[in-house]
């Protein structure tokens, strides 16, 4: 498999991911503003969007949408460590990425456009209202998003997270996310992730 990824974009979950599941893989940088790889394809004929992550199967497939990369890579490198498929177990992960795609992923978005004054503040507070319901959703004391085990959606609530410091974002008024964030920070699939792009 290949994964091509942008430094720090939500790319680096599906890369958080590989390395917890143990994955065969390889990556390429693609700059997803000259849609060039780092070897100097035309990124668009790889992906039409133009976006990362794209992972290229070992048939040649391939497969888009951090959401579906992140499961496909688990379920088959993996197989077992995510809840099976139509339990209320799985629901509930499905529940968790598509919350953090939809509510808090497309929330830090507007912000890489220049949000200045007014609407800067409004992002913010509808910002810090998504991530108030991840807080409470960490009151219980629980170790991960979902329980006791990390998910590929800790490995995305990270990601995206991260972006509060290039955009200005004080976290501190969330200490229950602090926590979990440095939790997963710890783990060697991330730290090796985060190497391998250089953002460590």
């Amino acid at each position: 498999m290949k994964l091509y990824y942008s430094p720090g974009a939500c790319s680096l979950a599906s890369h958080i991911v590989l390395e917890e599941a143990g994955a065969t893989y390889e990556v390429e940088r693609a700059d997803i503003r000259a849609k060039k790889t780092a070897g100097g394809a035309d990124f668009t004929a790889i992906s039409p969007r133009g976006a990362v992550p794209v992972l290229v199967l070992e048939g040649g497939e391939v497969l888009t949408e951090g959401v579906a990369i992140m499961q496909y890579v688990m379920d088959s490198a993996k197989p077992g460590a995510l809840p099976a498929v139509g339990t209320l177990q799985r629901a509930r992960l499905q529940e968790a990425l598509n919350f953090i795609s939809t509510e808090v992923h497309k929330t830090y978005s507007p912000f890489f456009r220049g949000l200045e004054g007014a609407a800067r503040e409004a992002q913010l507070a509808l910002l810090n209202g998504r991530l108030a319901l991840i807080e409470g959703r960490l009151a219980d004391g629980r170790d991960y998003l979902l329980g006791a085990a990390f998910t590929p959606a800790d490995a995305y609530l990270f990601t995206v997270t991260n972006w509060s410091k290039g955009i200005g974002h004080d976290l501190s008024a969330f200490p229950k996310l602090e926590a979990l964030r440095a939790r997963i920070a710890a783990r060697p699939a991330v730290t090796a992730a985060m190497k391998a792009e250089g953002l460590i």
